[in-house]
């Protein structure tokens, strides 16, 4: 890990700057060494996998809504002020199909299973797209800290009970018309009759469930076992949004274990605190390019194999 010790980040490039094949033989041998793997997932690994928000996909699948409101990606449309609930409606069941229920297990997310799923691992995630368990890893070592776009939940919050949506959502993408679903679809709390919400972390009525709470304590129970042993924290995707979940979390664990390393994907924010720079490797590069490196010697590997 010498060479790391003037790394260079993003925006200044003058410095000596590790080649990407440096780079991923380091973490191919940081793994291979690890008794731990600790993985950290926002948004910008699904989008890395393919499943983007904006751009031809949204065409594709949400163009009707953004010919008619304006916006350009599923993100604005959820923010957006519709004049009716029917709307508002027609457009989160289309989202939720279209990003939770028709996609399967995508290359990128079964790629990264591959690549640590002889390791003792756990996954901490914001995305809520179910990616993880769709491809491979063990529901009982993720936990999603933002909800679930399968689950619905009083929009009081009056009870902490979550319900399955599969058959709603799909009911509401075939009856939608003109950007509209029938009044009578609109969901209700069973207690309250209060409209319901999908189990999104987005205001103070996110409800913890009893497996949130479940989750969220073998995660804890998973970090305070690693203790001082050889660990590395992958983290994809993870910007400024929420950083207190992850990006702060995981530096906070590096910094404070002298056996753990943070591999941090990040095409905006590959940098790491200045106190980690030693235990820290960053990539810009494409997350499918680099795992699918990690999977082969490289050059100067296969030349001295010869």
């Amino acid at each position: 890990m010498e060479f790391y010790s003037n790394y260079c980040q993003k925006k200044n490039k003058s410095q000596n700057y590790p080649s990407l094949e440096q780079r991923v033989k380091t973490v191919r041998e940081l793994l291979e060494e690890a008794e731990y793997v600790v993985i950290g997932a926002g948004s910008g690994l699904s989008s890395a996998a393919g499943l983007d928000f904006g751009g031809e996909r949204f065409e594709k699948y949400m163009g009707e809504f953004g010919s008619r409101y304006g916006y350009h990606d599923m993100y604005s449309g959820d923010f957006y002020n519709y004049q009716t609930r029917e709307e508002f409606w027609a457009f989160e069941a289309k989202t939720i199909l279209v990003n939770r229920y028709e996609v399967p297990g995508l290359k990128l997310y079964h790629k990264l299973f591959d690549l640590i799923k002889d390791k003792n691992h756990f996954v901490i995630t914001t995305n809520v797209e179910s990616q993880f368990a769709k491809s491979g890893f063990d529901s009982n070592r993720i936990f999603a800290t933002q909800g679930d776009y399968s689950k619905l939940q009083c929009g009081g919050a009056c009870h902490d009970t979550l319900y399955d949506n599969e058959k709603l959502v799909k009911e509401m993408v075939a009856k939608t018309r003109d950007c509209a679903i029938p009044t009578e679809l609109i969901p209700k709390c069973p207690i309250c009759h209060r409209e319901m919400k999908v189990n999104l972390r987005s205001d103070g009525y996110f409800v913890e469930d009893k497996s949130w709470h479940e989750a969220c304590s073998r995660y804890e129970s998973f970090i305070s076992s690693i203790n001082k042993a050889p660990v590395v924290y992958l983290e994809f995707g993870v910007g400024y949004n929420t950083p207190g979940i992850i990006r702060y979390p995981f530096e906070r664990f590096t910094y404070a274990n002298p056996n753990a390393h943070l591999i941090r994907f990040n095409r905006d924010y590959p940098e790491g605190i200045t106190e980690n720079k030693d235990k820290t490797i960053g990539f810009t590069e494409d997350m499918n390019m680099v795992l699918a490196m990690l999977f082969e010697p490289t050059k100067g590997e296969q030349e001295n194999e010869l």
